[in-house]
């Protein structure tokens, strides 16, 4: 992996990191012994999803992390900047920068409200940029800077715009910004990727957004991203920017092969995601069953 193959004593600000994907992120990082900043809404225990910034912090340090829980909505850009500040206060500056936090609604265009439009573009695409804005000052003098997007591979085909338009822009929204971050920083060393899931992920959004029960049942856990966020972290930030990376691909080429370890069931064909077609390459093993809808 180039760089040392550790995050020990980087400090990584990861918005929604309460829950879920990002906070797998965090829990892989502080297995280094990583400083996190939590940056995430839910200061509060929410009646139907788990996970507070606090028990997020609380598992961080278990994990041998150091964790600064944040209240941060990043829609708001004053709140975004003090968190970002606090964070470089508290841990010498930040070298990761991971946005993470996401809206989605499946509707199609008739049945979106702009409420929700604009939920979705304020926190995708407004928020990741904001995000990563407020970061670049101190990743910029960090030794081995990234800025990492949850976000799909650009791909203008119209299958991935026409059954939810609102939600594909704002998370293509996020793929644009790597694309601009990553040739904009270049030559100063800061590297911008994505990363995205080939099949669903056993998160909240799955169990809640997308209906739970048999997709639950064939999604890999949130372990897979995670690894394959540190895969991408310990390299070296010039050798790594502008790409669009898929999470079993990119494993698999540092040498991962089981990939069923992953699996909520093992064994069994699993659900693909959103924005990558369903007979795209896949490593040795991996079958899907069909794709979310």
């Amino acid at each position: 992996m180039g760089e040392a193959a550790t995050l020990k004593g980087k400090t990584l600000f990861i918005t929604g990191a309460s829950r879920g994907i990002g906070l797998a992120i965090a829990l892989r990082a502080a297995r280094d012994g990583a400083n996190i900043a939590i940056a995430a809404k839910t200061d509060q225990p929410h009646p139907k999803l788990p996970g507070t910034i606090h028990t997020a912090a609380a598992e961080i340090e278990a994990a041998g992390g150091q964790a600064l829980p944040l209240m941060v909505d990043v829609r708001d850009e004053g709140s975004v900047r003090a968190a970002v500040e606090q964070t470089a206060k508290r841990f010498g500056g930040v070298d990761i920068c991971v946005n993470n936090a996401s809206a989605i609604s499946l509707s199609n265009t008739l049945t979106t409200d702009m409420k929700r439009y604009d939920l979705m573009h304020q926190v995708n695409t407004r928020g990741s940029f904001v995000v990563s804005q407020a970061c670049l000052p101190y990743l910029l003098k960090a030794g081995n800077p990234h800025i990492l997007m949850l976000s799909p591979p650009l791909d203008m085909a119209a299958k991935w715009f026409a059954p939810h338009l609102a939600y594909s822009m704002a998370k293509f929204g996020m793929s644009i910004c790597v694309l601009g971050l990553a040739e904009e920083f270049r030559a100063q060393g800061v590297a911008a990727n994505a990363l995205w899931p080939r099949t669903a992920i056993a998160t909240a959004a799955v169990e809640f957004a997308l209906g739970g029960g048999e997709m639950l049942r064939r999604s890999r856990t949130p372990a897979i991203m995670a690894d394959a966020a540190h895969a991408i972290f310990t390299t070296p930030s010039r050798e790594l920017t502008g790409q669009f990376l898929v999470d079993d691909e990119l494993l698999a080429a540092h040498g991962v092969t089981d990939f069923d370890a992953y699996s909520v069931t093992p064994g069994i064909e699993l659900f693909g995601d959103f924005f990558l077609d369903i007979d795209r390459p896949a490593p040795p093993g991996v079958k899907l069953a069909g794709m979310i809808s």
